[in-house]
């Protein structure tokens, strides 16, 4: 085994997980579920039957990341987030007889590369969270998300950019759709509420 996990901590024996990944106290990994190399899975993290991870992305303890979820390379998921799967939730159908695993259809969350879900977010699926988009704490996502997004409040909305490091953009004076990154100085620019990397 070429990856850590804790003795509290439970892997299916068909999950797959990526060279240099860690499992942490009381983290579960379902069936069929595939992690990339170098994941981190924190303390009481939950990976959902047939999730797929790519390399290098950290769930926070207890986050719950429920099939059939889609996470790019490089994602990062905050203490207590929650990546939903079922649109219409019910415990029983019309007639309180209790509902089984064939009895819904499971609609996923697909997150692009780098893109982070700060604490306590709920992302409703179905949807898709672009590349590099940053979701606030406590943020409920009910729609998709552009690529370098800044997302805040319930329901979410776009406040502004953010760049490869994750600090929100300016826009250079007497540029119009120009962003800068304070940190880098990465340019991007923005075109019909689409940014993309200059």
């Amino acid at each position: 085994m070429n990856y850590r996990v804790q003795p509290t901590a439970q892997v299916a024996e068909t999950a797959e997980v990526g060279a240099g990944s860690s499992v942490w106290e009381l983290a579960q990994i379902r069936e069929d579920a595939r992690l990339g190399e170098g994941c981190v899975i924190g303390r009481g993290a939950y990976v959902g039957t047939g999730v797929r991870m790519g390399d290098n992305c950290k769930l926070q303890n207890y986050a719950l990341v429920y099939e059939p979820a889609e996470l790019g390379n490089g994602v990062f998921i905050g203490p207590a987030v929650v990546l939903t799967n079922d649109h219409y939730p019910r415990s029983v159908d019309a007639d309180f007889q209790q509902k089984r695993g064939g009895d819904w259809e499971a609609v996923g969350v697909k997150i692009a590369d780098g893109a982070s879900v700060g604490a306590r977010a709920v992302c409703v699926a179905p949807l898709t969270i672009g590349r590099w988009a940053m979701i606030a704490a406590g943020a409920v996502v009910t729609k998709d998300v552009p690529d370098f997004a800044l997302v805040v409040g319930v329901p979410a909305r776009r406040i502004g950019w953010v760049g490869h490091e994750g600090v929100k953009l300016t826009e250079r004076a007497g540029e119009p759709g120009v962003w800068e990154c304070p940190k880098s100085g990465r340019l991007y620019r923005e075109t019909d509420g689409v940014l993309t990397e200059a």
